[in-house]
């Protein structure tokens, strides 16, 4: 359903450093750069982080990226963690939403609530 998605950050090299760390685990990369504008991707740039151009500190936004496997969203908490990000919800599986989903929960340098997401049974 959704080509590409962009957010804005009050703070670009701590963002651009934050997603640089936590999207390689999960194979993406910084694939696109337009001055302060960047595309992560795995094949194409489809998360875009800009500036932001409003005043105020606007709304928190949750992105959830999807991980190839179970130790690929621990790899991704543990990155975070590394990289002194909040953790909301440790890497675990929310039978809530299905059986088999396994999720961690982090917070950007926005205050963006950032999850991966693996769909497969261990």
């Amino acid at each position: 359903m959704l080509d590409h998605l962009g957010i804005q950050s009050r703070d670009i090299p701590a963002s651009s450093a934050f997603y640089d760390t936590v999207l390689a685990p999960l194979g993406a990369r910084r694939m696109m750069e337009f001055g302060d504008v960047i595309g992560y991707g795995v094949e194409h740039p489809d998360f875009w982080i800009s500036p932001a151009t409003s005043p105020g500190n606007g709304y928190e936004t949750h992105v959830a990226f999807t991980a190839p496997s179970r130790a690929a969203v621990q790899a991704f908490h543990d990155a975070a963690v590394g990289a002194g990000a909040e953790v909301l919800h440790a890497p675990r599986v929310w039978p809530e939403y299905h059986p088999t989903y396994f999720g961690a929960f982090v917070r950007d340098p926005d205050g963006n609530n950032v999850e991966a997401v693996c769909h497969a049974p261990e």
